[in-house]
């Protein structure tokens, strides 16, 4: 997809989980104890993860995202014939020191020196968010880490978006959102925030209406799409 220049951005809006933080570096912590499922795990606990999210905002029964984190794992650990409590209990300690992307802390200094706003928009709860962001170094580079939690409801209902305009008090079009999951940019590029896709590992585009506007591989991409030096 050709990307667009992003102009006349306020403030740039970040998904955490997939997008500044890997989801796959807790497994990857306590891959060799898990044998050759260790990647199939790890999978399964992502996609079970997101699948339990939707569900509950479908149904109405929200819990926070360490729950829902939690009941994903005990899924995937299952389906794959693992009992092992220990491990379990590591696998979710690890899930609170996920490795940030290599490029992060330094994209985030440079927007905040060209004088950009900048915001995490994510599933994850306080606790979470707040152990991923100190682990990673990146809390003096934020203005606002928000949270589905202040809403009670899941990606990609609006309500999530729309936390982001009432907390900074800017426009959606002012706001670039990032997001490496193809499904939360095209929520958020149905909301009318403007919306680089980091489609980190080439998958396809999504066959809904809404599309995002750019298409990046890292962050490292960003500051150029947004005319900054």
């Amino acid at each position: 997809m050709a990307n667009e220049a992003f102009t006349d951005i306020q403030a740039c809006v970040f998904d955490a989980y997939g997008t500044l933080f890997d989801v796959h570096s807790a497994v990857a912590r306590h891959k060799q104890r898990l044998g050759d499922v260790g990647d199939a795990v790890s999978m399964l606990w992502r996609t079970k993860q997101l699948e339990y999210t939707w569900l509950r905002s479908l149904m109405g029964r929200h819990v926070d995202f360490w729950r829902v984190t939690g009941d994903a794992l005990d899924y995937a650990l299952d389906a794959h014939g693992v009992d092992d409590t220990g491990l379990r209990d590591d696998l979710m300690q690890a899930y609170l020191q996920l490795d940030a992307y290599p490029e992060v802390r330094s994209v985030l200094l440079r927007l905040q020196r060209q004088g950009m706003r900048t915001a995490i928009l994510s599933n994850g709860s306080p606790m979470m968010l707040e152990a991923a962001v100190s682990g990673a170094g990146i809390a003096d580079l934020l203005d606002f880490v928000l949270t589905v939690e202040d809403v009670g409801i899941y990606k990609p209902d609006p309500r999530v978006y729309q936390l982001a305009v009432d907390r900074l008090g800017i426009d959606a079009e002012r706001m670039s959102f990032q997001s490496s999951n193809s499904w939360d940019a095209v929520a958020a590029a149905t909301f009318g925030m403007r919306v680089a896709w980091i489609n980190r590992f080439g998958q396809r585009r999504e066959r809904l209406t809404a599309q995002p506007h750019a298409e990046l591989r890292t962050l490292e991409e960003l500051p150029p799409l947004l005319g900054l030096e």
